[in-house]
């Protein structure tokens, strides 16, 4: 009946301990452990019963699982026992999962689907889809949020993450129906093609005569006139070339994207998986950067853009853009600290769902690919239903769209989010660090919510389930960025303790752990924590704040998480 003496056999039988026991003598009052036993015996006594302590095995314990168990839990209260209690990093918004369930149910299921296979982040795996579908519906649909405020359906996404975390094979899986298609109208119009190059080889050679003979004419001191005329109403015959989908660029300069937009297919998009060579390209330049980020904040807007050039002039007018990229977090820091306050006081970044999920690397583990993956199938045929409706392109060469409008109930609850969303950008608002962000957020949710309801085959007004659920993924993608431009704001020491930790916690609970190497953080963990100076100080400001500690064995070093963070991540 002693459960204390029962508790403590079974402990030293889960480790193959020895066991000491107090032997009293009578008449000594109620004496019950070798403290008792010093103060009324002596440290012979003492002694004395512990070299006639007994090893307890599993034969003399009573139960070995739950023995382990208790000694175990023991130890775990022990060590959370000896932490400090940990001070804040200075950080206001805690990291929170995606809300994927806020997914229509056909995009939900691929992107479960996909990140089964590819083990990537889910919240870069569900970008990638709803990239997709932006740039197969953009085309199409425009959406209304209230009078005289309507704007296209198309999104800019930004993922922050390092080099090999999948987003190219993510995008690969996800848009393939979009190449699929391209690839299926270029081989159709091969036809149109050959036509419209022949007929431009014939209108170049007349033209070429014309000007000739009127170069002759002149230098014989002729009248010109007639070949003049000529010339005029040749330029009216020039060939105009047949309008084939070119819809995903992986690299782009400016000059080449908006002339494509104007003069090849007038919707396209920017999917790259090393949008640091696209932060860092001739168009981010010095003298282009301001022109560059306005062009591309104007085709988020769906505006018109005039380009008077030496050889060709044009207008995108009517034109569509989607982005998805992702940058590594050195990259996107360099392009702010190049561009200084350009990059988010044009509202450039301001317009993009960013995203800054934790790693996947170190516990992506191989899984032998399946044989059909029915999930993904079941959304490139809704994504392939939209792109073979004929886009709406006019008479000029720009779209044309339909007009998709909020029914009264997500009218409400858009004027609702947009108002909640304003009412915390005031002077100590919990938003007012990002203002630019928070400003194009109920705009981003309204383009969302219209995609929801195409990828839903929805008929009539876009309803207020699709709203809501547009308004919690949006929600997240603004608390992305407060994540991410409130730690530019903490000196680099704290960011980088900041971005070490986050990194550590997602490792250790990955793997069921408490510790990280410091080789594994250089192996896997953010670029800024391979300069060995940087990750030093970012430890020591773990350490100096209770939130780790180091442990040095030979050259090997590991970081502890406290585990009341562990716990409470």
């Amino acid at each position: 009946g002693n459960v204390g003496m029962a508790k403590a056999k079974a402990a030293a039988a889960a480790v193959g301990g020895w066991l000491a026991v107090p032997v009293f003598q009578p008449g000594e009052g109620q004496p019950t452990d070798f403290n008792d036993m010093q103060a009324h015996e002596g440290g012979e006594a003492v002694m004395s019963a512990i070299s006639a302590a007994k090893q307890m095995t599993a034969d003399t314990g009573p139960d070995l699982v739950a023995a382990r168990k208790f000694v175990k839990e023991s130890m775990v209260k022990a060590a959370a026992a000896a932490w400090p209690k940990p001070e804040p990093l200075a950080r206001s918004t805690p990291e929170v999962p995606y809300p994927s369930e806020a997914l229509p149910e056909v995009v939900l299921m691929a992107v479960r689907e996909v990140q089964g296979f590819t083990k990537a982040p889910e919240a870069m795996v569900a970008c990638s889809a709803l990239a997709t579908l932006s740039l197969a519906a953009q085309s199409h649909y425009d959406v209304s949020r209230a009078e005289k405020l309507s704007g296209p359906t198309s999104l800019y996404f930004l993922v922050v993450a390092e080099s090999g975390e999948r987003k190219s094979t993510c995008d690969g899986m996800l848009s393939k129906v979009l190449r699929e298609h391209e690839n299926k109208q270029q081989e159709d119009a091969q036809a149109d093609i050959k036509r419209y190059e022949a007929d431009q080889a014939a209108w170049d050679a007349i033209r070429s005569g014309i000007l000739e003979s009127i170069k002759l004419a002149a230098k014989s001191a002729k009248d010109t006139g007639q070949a003049e005329n000529a010339l005029r109403k040749h330029e009216e015959m020039k060939p105009e070339p047949p309008r084939v989908p070119r819809l995903i660029y992986s690299d782009f300069t400016p000059e080449a994207l908006t002339y494509s937009l104007a003069k090849k297919w007038p919707s396209g998009g920017v999917i790259s998986s090393e949008a640091g060579s696209v932060f860092g390209s001739h168009g981010m330049g010095k003298e282009s950067q301001l022109r560059t980020l306005a062009n591309l904040n104007q085709l988020w807007d769906a505006s018109k853009l005039t380009f008077d050039r030496r050889g060709e002039s044009y207008v995108v007018d009517g034109a569509r853009l989607t982005m998805s990229l992702q940058v590594q977090e050195s990259a996107l820091m360099d392009f702010i600290g190049r561009t200084g306050t350009l990059a988010r006081g044009t509202g450039f970044l301001a317009r993009f769902l960013m995203a800054r999920p934790a790693s996947t690397q170190g516990t992506r583990f191989f899984t032998e690919p399946p044989e059909n993956m029915p999930a993904l199938a079941r959304f490139h045929a809704q994504i392939n239903r939209i792109l073979q409706v004929p886009a709406p392109i006019n008479e000029r060469g720009g779209l044309e769209p339909a007009m998709l409008t909020l029914a009264p109930e997500a009218k409400a609850a858009w004027v609702k989010f947009h108002d909640e969303i304003e009412s915390g950008l005031g002077q100590g608002g919990e938003l007012q660090d990002v203002r630019d962000v928070a400003s194009k957020i109920a705009d981003n949710a309204a383009r969302l919510a219209a995609l929801f309801h195409v990828v839903d085959v929805g008929v009539g007004p876009v309803s207020v389930n699709h709203f809501e659920s547009a308004a919690i993924i949006t929600a997240w993608h603004l608390n992305e960025a407060l994540r991410f431009f409130g730690e530019l704001a903490l000196p680099d020491g704290l960011a980088n303790a900041a971005l070490l930790e986050d990194w550590a916690v997602g490792y250790c609970k990955a793997n069921g752990g408490d510790t990280v190497s410091t080789r594994a953080v250089a192996q896997y963990g953010p670029s800024k924590m391979r300069d060995k100076a940087a990750l030093n100080a970012a430890i020591q400001e773990l350490i100096e704040h209770g939130r780790a500690v180091l442990i040095e064995n030979g050259r090997k070093r590991e970081i502890q998480i406290n585990p009341q963070i562990l716990g409470g991540a």
